[in-house]
């Protein structure tokens, strides 16, 4: 008969295993393992390189453009998703913009409507006109984003 392993000699194993697996190293090509990801799998983002030269403020405005203004409702907003940033603008013609990150435990907030944007998750409410938290649970405000308004177009800075 054999005696039963306990829960902490198997977490123990793990760890000691997981602990040798980050000793690898990626550059050893014996080891048949490649740095290059594999079907389905995504790169790890690249750095900016440091001497990338600024663009001049002659050239054409920055960042994508996410929605015209009269997309935007006044005393409202729109959530950009994939972008993960909310646009509100809480008085004619002034234009805000905020992530779309709910402070309180990540997720994505969902819609800007009755003067606060929306988190779905917990029932996090933020003002539009400064993304203040107007209902809890969440701690902070959301932060701001840079955008810029330009001939009726809204873009990210």
């Amino acid at each position: 008969m054999t005696t039963p392993t306990s829960r902490r000699a198997v977490l123990a194993a793990a760890a000691g295993t997981a602990a040798l697996a980050g000793c690898g190293s990626s550059d050893d090509k014996s080891s048949g393992t490649s740095s290059t990801p594999a079907e389905g799998e995504t790169s790890p983002p690249v750095a900016f390189a440091p001497n990338t030269p600024e663009k001049s403020s002659s050239a054409s405005p920055q960042g994508d453009v996410l929605a015209k203004t009269s997309d935007i409702p006044v005393g409202g907003g729109k959530v950009f998703a994939a972008k993960k940033v909310v646009v509100t603008q809480p008085e004619a013609g002034t234009f805000k913009a905020f992530s779309a990150i709910c402070t309180h435990q990540g997720c994505t907030v969902k819609d800007v409507a009755g003067g606060t944007i929306n988190c779905p998750c917990h029932g996090s409410k933020y003002r539009v006109a400064d993304a203040s938290v107007a209902a809890g649970p969440a701690p902070r405000p959301l932060p701001a984003k840079p955008i810029t308004v330009e001939n009726g177009s809204i873009r990210l800075a």
